[in-house]
């Protein structure tokens, strides 16, 4: 049915919660601010980070600004390896190349951080290319990683699919004209996904697989 496959990555590919979080929390310190609530914390898993700390700071673009780069300083030295791959990611991966399938990221986290979290893992070697957000900005929403990620790589829309856990993903997927799969083994929930409009769910990377090749 599917013949190139973009994958998100937080989520979906690893268990990124610990880094992001301590990353977050380090950000609020370094600005003085209050330690906020876990279900706020979770927030900032998923969607771009300027956006997240701008609605936590309402709309203070300035403050957002200095957040995020407060976050990147934690994470780049720490944060990115506060990170696990999910049970079952190597063995679809690997699987899906074997069947020749093309496979992506197309996340929201930068893209040098994407590419040295993949290559730390050793998951880089099944990519034919590894897309993300740029750190000046220009290109951080889901949907803009995406077409980038289309239009740099010549994927053909009628036989690609996004593979991801968050509504971002089914999102973008939709607005970018491709199929989708939302994962519950991620961050989101099966009333997000199917809400979002996913076209498939997949409970395991397994399920990914047989849907993909089915």
């Amino acid at each position: 049915m599917f013949d190139q496959i973009l994958f998100d990555l937080d989520g979906t590919l690893t268990d990124s919660y610990e880094g992001i979080i301590n990353g977050v929390l380090y950000a609020l310190g370094k600005l003085g601010e209050n330690t906020p609530e876990l279900s706020e914390l979770k927030r900032f898993i998923g969607p771009p980070l300027y956006k997240s700390f701008s609605d936590l700071f309402c709309g203070d673009g300035q403050k957002a600004m200095r957040a995020v780069a407060a976050y990147r300083e934690y994470y780049s030295e720490r944060g990115w390896q506060e990170n696990r791959v999910y049970d079952g990611v190597e063995l679809m991966l690997s699987t899906l190349k074997s069947a020749r399938k093309k496979l992506y990221v197309a996340t929201s986290k930068p893209e040098i951080t994407s590419v040295k979290i993949l290559e730390h893992f050793g998951l880089d070697r099944y990519f034919d290319y590894i897309a993300g957000a740029t750190l000046d900005k220009s290109r951080a929403e889901k949907t803009q990683v995406m077409e980038y990620a289309i239009a740099k790589c010549g994927i053909a829309k009628n036989s690609a699919v996004m593979v991801g856990d968050r509504r971002y993903d089914i999102e973008g997927a939709k607005a970018v004209g491709i199929k989708s799969i939302g994962v519950l083994y991620g961050y989101g929930d099966r009333d997000e996904l199917e809400t979002s409009g996913a076209d498939f769910i997949a409970q395991t990377p397994d399920d990914v697989i047989n849907l993909i090749l089915r």
